[in-house]
């Protein structure tokens, strides 16, 4: 019996360090992105992460870390406007003509000031 427990509490706590970091490593709920002078964007981070399911989706053309959209811009390895233009904008556009549900598809219902 004793051996029994000892094997479930040794099973239990190596599953739980890769499941606790897989956790850890999903960023914040929510992202406030620099908007420009439009105003700053309130990103559901968590949200996109389970609408979409994969990471790379968004993170291909941004590394995971914070403030790196505005590093990229700064170094000049991303336009102003690349990322939610082109991708936030885009995509929930093509899930809203899919006919799913989708984000907002205009500037001013993210952006605010």
């Amino acid at each position: 019996m004793k051996m029994k427990l000892l094997v479930i509490f040794f099973l239990s706590i190596c599953l739980a360090i890769p499941l606790a970091a897989a956790v850890a490593n999903k960023g914040a709920d929510q992202i406030e992105l620099n908007g420009g002078t439009s105003g700053s964007v309130a990103f559901p981070h968590h949200r996109h992460q389970t609408d979409l399911g994969d990471c790379n989706l968004c993170h291909q053309v941004f590394p995971q870390t914070p403030g790196a959209i505005d590093a990229l811009k700064a170094q000049g390895a991303l336009k102003p406007k690349q990322v939610m233009n082109k991708m936030c904008i885009n995509c929930h556009r093509a899930e809203k003509k899919a006919g799913n549900p989708s984000g907002p598809t205009t500037c001013s219902k993210c952006h605010t000031k």
